[in-house]
């Protein structure tokens, strides 16, 4: 078949780099930019793995062998105590991987010496990108013997793009206090501006109503996983209980990897984040 001329005329402005911008692979307009991310969850349990060997070096290996661009951790010390070497942990990690860091101490006390740092177990945000802002919100006790949980919330310029991560830890012993917590990290998600990735320890299982309550709001990236994706405990996990969730995102996949760090399998996906019209 014989080409047109507008045919014609448009492949050899093709060939001189002068095409119209309609041929050209332009990029999405801010206010519907989409930004490739891959999340790990990842309870450290204060770098102490089945081995019961402290080994932040060990941490820093997994999360770099992962390719994560945002881990979300819990169950990290800041100069807590001997069992972490009283170490800066997310410092420290921030420091090995080259990587920004965002801390959220839920507990905190009295330096262990006179004149010392204050002892600190929380959750932390690791980003390849540039930290906008941080805030950790104290989340409801169900009664005062209960350990204090809390919302570590982080914005991110995932270039150009605002992308908030959502990182918790929610009561292991208590169903009703789970709730509560699961209520207020829903009332985040609702508040916020830009789109949302969550990752936690939850400890409770997906068909709880502590879970249920905010997969109304966020797809879970186990949607896109393969296998069942129990994470604990470590050496033959037998429940799901760590998660990556998001808003406004599509998952492109999903998995539970192996660890020799911790009593928790990390969970590791990629998503496309879209950002807010």
């Amino acid at each position: 078949m014989r080409r047109s001329t507008p045919v014609l005329l448009l492949m050899l402005l093709a060939l001189l780099g002068l095409a119209p911008t309609a041929f050209a692979a332009a990029d999405p307009p801010p206010d519907r930019a989409v930004r490739q991310l891959d999340v790990l969850s990842f309870n450290i349990h204060h770098a102490e793995g089945p081995d019961e060997t402290v080994d932040l070096d060990r941490v820093a290996a997994e999360i770099r062998d992962s390719g994560a661009d945002v881990v979300g951790m819990q169950e990290v010390d800041r100069h807590w105590s001997e069992r972490s070497h009283l170490a800066d942990q997310p410092a420290e990690l921030a420091r090995r991987l080259g990587m920004h860091v965002a801390y959220g101490a839920n507990l905190d006390r009295e330096p262990a010496t006179p004149g010392g740092e204050r002892r600190q177990y929380g959750t932390a945000v690791l980003s390849r990108f540039p930290i906008v802002s941080r805030q950790n919100t104290p989340l409801p006790k169900g009664g005062p013997a209960e350990e204090q949980r809390g919302l570590l919330e982080v914005v991110l310029d995932v270039h150009g793009v605002p992308v908030r991560v959502l990182n918790t830890h929610l009561q292991h012993d208590s169903a009703e206090s789970r709730l509560l917590q699961a209520r207020e990290v829903a009332a985040a998600v609702e508040r916020s501006a830009e789109p949302v990735v969550l990752t936690g320890d939850l400890n409770a299982t997906p068909d709880a109503p502590e879970i249920t309550t905010l997969t109304a709001l966020l797809t879970d990236s186990h949607e896109a996983g393969a296998g069942i994706g129990h994470t604990y405990p470590v050496e033959a996990p037998d429940r799901r209980i760590d998660y990556v969730l998001a808003e406004r995102s599509r998952f492109l996949g999903s998995e539970v990897l192996p660890t020799a760090s911790s009593d928790h399998r990390p969970v590791l996906a990629r998503l496309l984040v879209n950002g807010k019209s």
